[in-house]
């Protein structure tokens, strides 16, 4: 059994968090590794209380005071979102030695309920970190390469534009992103991943969804989870799935923010610029973990996926997700959209560094690059020469090469 701790990308910023904080809160969906990070910093020098237990919670909710007297910081206050009263008498706790940092680590799985008391309780007092499932530099045990990814030299041979050649490899890559990237599974290989994933679907129904918001139909909700899993990686109307599925409007948006707080999707919206161009206004959604979309979806084997109609999804998913979690791993906000005319020219992300400058970022489940593949960057450089900058087609393939002037082909490996 491989039973090995993975470092996350996330300790040097989280370790800064504590040095500058009274209180830090690390939230990310279920199984994404909060408790086992906190616990490996943090355990020799904190206390562990997790609000799970039914009796521990009970002690919170119905006396928070005697709680906090009886779990004397520094200490870990795991699934805080289960007692979120708490975060009011924690401000009284951190305001008498507003001094010491690093007093108290809260984790939740919730974003929504649990920042909204965050803002309304400790503003100011506490550090907000994300922890999403693992990124492929952080099973590798690889350093982040820098971004904008440097190019290597050389020009684009003939062995590279194959126009034969355009099938996915079935290569570690796609067995990862069927697999997924949550760390049980990372780590312990024997795991069947069907049976984990049927059991944290399950779980997150009966748990994070119920508590998010009463959802009373747990059967039409996976119907509407699964619906937004084919999606992922194109633009949603979500007008339309709730039409498929016989939701309201005001249904669907409900479940979708559900889908939001709890880290399973992601809204990526447009980006706009007055060029006298008509630009898509509704937004991409994407699934934070490729392995979980792919369960919904039914697929299985890698060769499934990489051969079947959801190959092109599936591997923007995939970039998305590493692009998103590098991101996070800094303590920033990502700032990720799209680019799309009405007429259809569109460009899968465009990464905003340093406003106004604009990393456009196509995703292509090739093995294989060819020249044509850069044609929407270029259109988009030409578009927008003050603010966009060198382009990126991440691919399936193994080198890192140009494709014409502006644009580097990147394996999926070397994000």
């Amino acid at each position: 059994m491989n039973d090995r701790y993975i470092e996350r990308a996330l300790e040097p910023t989280l370790r800064r968090a504590c040095e500058q904080f009274p209180a830090v809160v690390l939230t990310g969906p279920r199984q994404a590794g909060k408790t086992t990070l906190l616990r490996r910093l943090f355990g020799a020098t904190h206390g562990y209380v997790s609000l799970e237990a039914p009796d521990t919670r009970a002690l919170a909710l119905a006396d928070p005071r005697s709680f906090l007297a009886r779990y004397a910081p520094p200490v870990i206050f795991d699934e805080v979102q289960q007692a979120p009263d708490l975060l009011s008498y924690l401000q009284e706790a951190i305001d008498d030695r507003r001094d010491l940092r690093g007093r108290y680590l809260l984790s939740g799985s919730q974003n929504l309920l649990l920042l909204e008391r965050v803002s309304q309780s400790l503003a100011g007092r506490a550090a907000v970190l994300h922890l999403m499932p693992l990124s492929n530099r952080e099973i590798t045990g690889t350093p982040q390469r820098p971004f904008p990814w440097q190019a290597d030299t050389g020009e684009l041979g003939a062995d590279d534009v194959d126009a034969t050649a355009g099938r996915p490899s079935l290569d570690a890559t796609w067995q990862r992103l069927v697999r997924g990237f949550y760390p049980e599974l990372v780590a312990h290989a024997e795991i069947d991943a069907a049976s984990w994933y049927n059991a944290y679907v399950a779980t997150y129904l009966e748990r994070d969804v119920r508590s998010v918001r009463q959802v009373g139909d747990l059967a039409q909700f996976r119907d509407f989870l699964r619906a937004i899993a084919l999606r992922s990686g194109q633009i949603l109307n979500l007008a339309d799935v709730g039409r498929d599925l016989g939701l309201t409007a005001k249904t669907a948006r409900a479940w979708l923010s559900v889908l939001e707080a709890s880290f399973v999707a992601v809204l990526v919206r447009p980006y706009f610029a007055n060029i006298g161009k008509r630009l898509t206004k509704s937004p991409k959604v994407y699934f934070t973990d490729v392995g979980l979309l792919c369960h919904l979806a039914g697929i299985t084997e890698p060769r499934h996926a990489a051969d079947g109609p959801l190959a092109g999804a599936i591997f923007e998913t995939a970039v998305f997700g590493e692009l998103y979690k590098t991101m996070l791993s800094t303590g920033a906000t990502p700032q990720i959209h799209f680019w799309r005319t009405a007429k259809g020219s569109e460009v899968d992300l465009l990464v905003e560094e340093q406003y106004p400058f604009l990393t456009p970022i196509e995703a292509k489940a090739s093995g294989t690059l060819r020249p044509e593949m850069g044609g929407q960057i270029r259109a988009l450089q030409a578009d927008l020469p003050e603010q966009v900058g060198d382009g990126y087609v991440v691919y399936g393939g193994d080198r890192v090469a140009p494709v014409g002037p502006g644009v580097t082909g990147v394996p999926f490996a070397e994000l």
